[in-house]
């Protein structure tokens, strides 16, 4: 038997009461415990369609507003190298754009718009070196390398009586 089974506060008495209880009862019950534990308004707190209606800055990131104009990225995986194609049809925003990347999540800012960022998954972990971005033919191209992880840990798995 595991230990944490007598600290669990649903014991079998705890079984029984519940199968004595009326779906009404329980329902009553619950409502109750919720009051005591999230008064109905207390000072300056929004209620719940509030928060989902306006956003909660506790739920808000840095960036929490979207950027004003989709990027129409597409991302490809080959064996080797992942490849982030962006259209751009002015040439000048190339000046200002700013690309960084994690190793997973490639960053484009100031493009289209200054205040503009955004965030790209890629599909495998890159290597932190080698990328590389060419503009051709209205198209900015970024390839970076894959990272091979092939460090793995073996998880010991014990039987406890």
């Amino acid at each position: 038997m595991f230990p944490w089974n007598s600290l669990f506060p649903f014991n079998k008495d705890m079984q029984k009461m519940m199968q004595k209880m009326k779906p009404e009862d329980i329902e009553k019950y619950i409502e109750d415990m919720m009051q005591k534990m999230f008064p109905s308004n207390p000072q300056g707190a929004m209620n719940p369609t509030e928060i989902m209606n306006r956003g909660h800055p506790l739920f808000q990131g840095e960036n929490a507003q979207p950027p004003s104009i989709p990027l129409n990225a597409s991302v490809f995986e080959t064996h080797e190298d992942v490849f982030v194609r962006v259209p751009i049809k002015n040439k000048e925003l190339l000046k200002q754009i700013r690309i960084y990347h994690t190793s997973n999540q490639l960053i484009l800012e100031h493009i289209p718009n200054m205040e503009d960022k955004h965030t790209i998954t890629l599909p495998a972990l890159v290597k932190k070196k080698g990328a590389r971005a060419q503009y051709k033919d209205e198209m900015l191209e970024i390839k970076i390398s894959k990272n091979i992880d092939m460090q793995y840990s073996e998880v010991d798995v014990s039987e406890t009586l």
